[in-house]
């Protein structure tokens, strides 16, 4: 489909009643209002850096209409709506979003509508992470054009995920030496061949994780009387509340820097962080964290996550 220009402000029908609760994450703590949030949106359509287009025929040949605006590297917010008739922009719905780097997964992916909006859900069961992913989908526009086409499942994707925090601590990583480094990464790739084994129904590996989660309970309570948790455990992704795309998380920092948000001036650390063995970039306001973030340090925090489905050749 042939790209439109973005319609004029004063042809827009949009009305937002809500505060996003990651606005904060990318450097927006400081709206408090309904009109500001308003304005901002305004601003992301007629100043968007990338607009998108797509027809949903499941919905009557309906336009759907994408536009995102970065407000500093790889971050910014999405508005997403649809063109009537007369080429008026019908508001849904905003989200902020990172955009990750690298890789985070090569397993399947399945996608889900969500019930009360024109927005997706990714589920990825990656056996390293011990819980399912589930995350929001940024990409939705290339999803909607493969469904389009009757052309899926897609063979050959893979999955970028990246995550906003709303809170979070930077805490001391765990001293281990190089034998027990060795160890754990050997016991870890074991424990992923039996949870694998396990999902096609070996009995014998089920026993086995039973047995090994048995014993590492028994120890854990043993050694927590004396020691701090955070000594014990050195990462963990766990849900959070009651949204399924919310997680806790405790996982070590590989890399980090700080950027600043072009229209409000505050400042943002984005770190690349591995959880369980899976890598995916966070986001978080300066002064929603406590401590200083560097390479090897953990990061401790709750986490939206969002993903992006990498289509071949695109």
């Amino acid at each position: 489909m042939s790209q439109k220009t973005a319609p004029a402000a004063d042809r827009m029908k949009c009305g937002v009643k809500f505060l996003h609760r990651f606005l904060r994450s990318i450097g927006f703590s400081r709206l408090t209002s309904t009109r500001e949030v308003q304005e901002l949106i305004k601003d992301a359509i007629l100043n968007a850096d990338k607009r998108n287009y797509t027809t949903d025929r499941e919905n009557g040949d309906t336009i759907l209409v994408e536009f995102c605006r970065d407000f500093a590297e790889n971050m910014g917010i999405a508005v997403c709506g649809e063109l009537d008739d007369e080429d008026h922009f019908i508001y849904y719905y905003f989200y902020p979003y990172l955009k990750g780097t690298g890789i985070s997964s090569m397993e399947d992916i399945s996608i889900e509508r969500h019930a009360a909006t024109e927005s997706y859900a990714g589920v990825c069961d990656d056996v390293k992470v011990g819980v399912t992913l589930i995350f929001y989908l940024q990409n939705m526009i290339s999803y909607i054009k493969y469904r389009n086409r009757d052309a899926l499942p897609v063979k050959g994707t893979s999955l970028t995920l990246s995550a906003l925090a709303d809170q979070g601590s930077i805490m001391m990583p765990i001293s281990k030496s190089e034998k027990q480094k060795q160890k754990i990464q050997r016991s870890t790739i074991t424990r992923n061949q039996l949870i694998e084994a396990a999902r096609r129904g070996d009995e014998d590996a089920i026993e086995s994780l039973t047995l090994e989660d048995m014993d590492t309970y028994t120890a854990i309570s043993r050694k927590i009387q004396k020691e701090d948790v955070f000594s014990l455990v050195d990462t963990y992704f766990m849900p959070y509340g009651v949204e399924c795309d919310q997680y806790s998380i405790l996982g070590e920092i590989q890399e980090c820097h700080k950027v600043k948000n072009r229209m409000t001036g505050e400042n943002v650390w984005i770190m690349t962080v591995e959880c369980n063995e899976l890598n995916f970039d966070v986001c978080i306001n300066e002064a929603d964290l406590f401590g200083e973030p560097m390479a090897g340090r953990r990061f401790k925090g709750v986490i939206w996550l969002q993903g992006a489905v990498n289509y071949p050749n695109e």
